[in-house]
């Protein structure tokens, strides 16, 4: 696939950074594009969600298919995902060895005096937190979250514990990143992430209270990566008619501290 392909006037990433790869980042695009519980995917899908014209999309997936990151279904046209992907996923997991360490601690914030308590670990992605581990409640009745979903960067408080524990720059690249998707609510985001600054230096945690959902109560603190170079979110939560502020302030922000100490190889 030529550069030519990718004028310069339809690539604003590229004109900023000749290094910038096109054609890699809309592959990725396209692999990005399936939602929790879709299996298959046609070219119109594609094409709908990433606003790249049918022809280039069709490019993308005939070599997606070569790589075996997407496999055709003949009868039907669509695709669905295929083995490298989930070497990719996995790749990226086991690459990460926080995550291991995070099992026993999520486990034990779970398994704290609250049945209703849901605890996870995630890290940015764009203007999203992204879950990497989750321990879900005791209970029937809990939040239906699992390893790979999103939430709202700033308007959660895994989100929040994420940017306020980031540098100065990756602080600033979710801003940006947000801002490009979302320009409309620039002044709210940043009026969130002073809250979350100024609670976390006061108390020591980020909360997010019927923000993210109105039924969901969460706290969250940062963890920090054994190299400082990248920063994850560490939260409890559930949902609000069992899981109050009062009770997450009380025993789970002290509970969430020493887990992030603990994971970050810190006192």
């Amino acid at each position: 696939m030529s550069g030519s392909e990718f004028p310069p006037d339809d690539d604003p990433q590229g004109a900023k950074d000749r290094n910038f790869v096109t054609a890699l980042a809309r592959g990725l695009d396209v692999l990005r594009c399936y939602r929790r519980g879709e299996v298959l995917l046609s070219n119109t899908d594609f094409a709908d969600r990433t606003g790249l014209p049918k022809a280039t999309v069709s490019r993308l997936t005939h070599t997606l298919c070569q790589l075996d990151y997407l496999v055709l279904e003949t009868a039907t046209g669509s695709y669905r995902l295929g083995a490298g992907v989930l070497q990719l996923g996995f790749g990226v997991l086991a690459s990460i060895d926080i995550c291991d360490r995070a099992g026993s601690v999520l486990r034990d914030l779970r398994n704290g005096p609250n049945s209703y308590i849901t605890a996870a670990l995630g890290e940015a992605f764009r203007d999203e937190a992204i879950y990497l581990g989750v321990y879900r409640s005791r209970e029937n009745v809990s939040l239906s979250m699992h390893v790979g979903s999103r939430l709202p960067l700033f308007f959660s408080a895994m989100g929040r514990a994420i940017l306020v524990g980031s540098t100065d720059e990756q602080r600033q690249t979710a801003f940006e990143s947000a801002d490009l998707v979302d320009p409309e609510n620039k002044q709210l985001r940043q009026q969130a992430y002073e809250a979350a600054r100024s609670e976390f230096d006061t108390h020591g945690y980020c909360s997010s209270y019927g923000e993210w959902r109105h039924d969901v109560n969460a706290i969250a603190v940062p963890v920090h990566s054994l190299t400082g170079s990248r920063v994850f979110g560490l939260n409890v939560g559930g949902p609000s008619f069992h899981v109050k502020p009062k009770e997450l302030q009380g025993y789970y922000a002290g509970a969430l501290r020493e887990a992030a100490g603990l994971l970050s190889l810190r006192p």
